[in-house]
């Protein structure tokens, strides 16, 4: 991926899987009367580095009831040119049969899959459950190191309120986004920008954040959650942000700006090395590290259409 190329949409629709027979009969009830909430995780990764994809499956409301020892037939799409590869049929792991990767730990219901090598540029991974013909994705993203980041909380930063997501959930709406913000991503990510949404929301809410991003025009990037299953709040979110951001430049990567609106977030931002000058938050004033009030996201988008293209 070129500093200034944006990579393709990645929407080519996956192969379909045949359908099969559960494992165990009690995942079959499981699926039949829970709610499928599997969720892919995405991935920064420089040349050169290992990759895993990894994915939990696990079905539920208000808790996760894992999928045990079932088949995933997982699929990958290079470059998300829309030709795919069938990767081959690989079974969810039961607590503790892997060890810990990418700071993911194995709660059971999950596959950690190595991938061989991969260019530069966006892939996309396809994990489907035969057994009843639910799936998620994961992305990854290989780029060279120094490449500058954008990372951007989500809600109340790029959602119109900090809880609007949840209100939305009753209702099945997708929530609706800050005036411009969509554009000031977009801007960024003309420019060579590669965004980060990066958001102390539960890991059941990742197939959702994906969701409100696509529709409401943002651009396509690596969408972390916290791991867990309630989210995270104030300086436990702060805390979360802190290593996922510290993680991204061990691989080489550069935080160039930071879009937030919360004290969680300028702290987060700038223990992480972001310059105080390049961290935003929407409507927020912060008295501590003194990053930038934004009111306006159509300042902004101006602001980084301004920008030269990265190097």
């Amino acid at each position: 991926m070129g500093s200034s190329v944006r990579p393709p949409a990645c929407d080519a629709p996956p192969p379909k899987t045949a359908a099969e027979s559960f494992v165990h009969i009690s995942s079959r009830v499981t699926a039949s009367t829970l709610t499928a909430r599997h969720r892919g995780r995405d991935l920064f990764v420089a040349p050169g580095q290992p990759i895993t994809a990894i994915a939990k499956f696990a079905y539920g409301t208000g808790t996760d009831k894992d999928l045990k020892d079932e088949n995933v037939h997982v699929y990958l799409d290079k470059g998300c040119a829309g030709s795919w590869s069938d990767l081959g049929v690989f079974r969810t792991s039961t607590d503790g049969k892997y060890a810990t990767v990418e700071g993911v730990e194995d709660t059971g219901g999950r596959i950690y899959l190595k991938l061989p090598a991969l260019p530069q540029g966006r892939h996309r991974v396809h994990f489907a459950v035969p057994g009843d013909g639910t799936s998620t994705d994961a992305f990854i993203e290989v780029l060279k190191a120094g490449t500058k980041i954008i990372v951007s909380d989500v809600d109340g930063t790029l959602t119109t309120s900090e809880n609007v997501e949840f209100v939305s959930l009753l209702t099945g709406a997708v929530s609706d986004a800050n005036p411009h913000a969509a554009e000031a991503l977009q801007a960024a990510v003309k420019k060579g920008y590669r965004p980060f949404y990066l958001t102390a929301r539960p890991e059941w809410l990742v197939g959702r954040t994906r969701e409100f991003l696509k529709k409401r025009g943002f651009p396509e990037g690596i969408v972390h959650t916290t791991l867990g299953l309630t989210g995270a709040f104030n300086d436990a979110a702060a805390a979360f942000k802190s290593d996922e951001l510290n993680g991204v430049t061990k691989k080489g990567l550069r935080l160039w700006y930071a879009v937030g609106n919360r004290a969680s977030d300028a702290t987060a931002f700038t223990g992480a090395g972001v310059p105080k000058d390049r961290a935003f938050l929407y409507q927020f004033t912060d008295d501590v590290h003194g990053c930038v009030r934004v009111d306006d996201y159509a300042t902004l988008a101006t602001q980084f259409g301004k920008l030269p293209v990265c190097k």
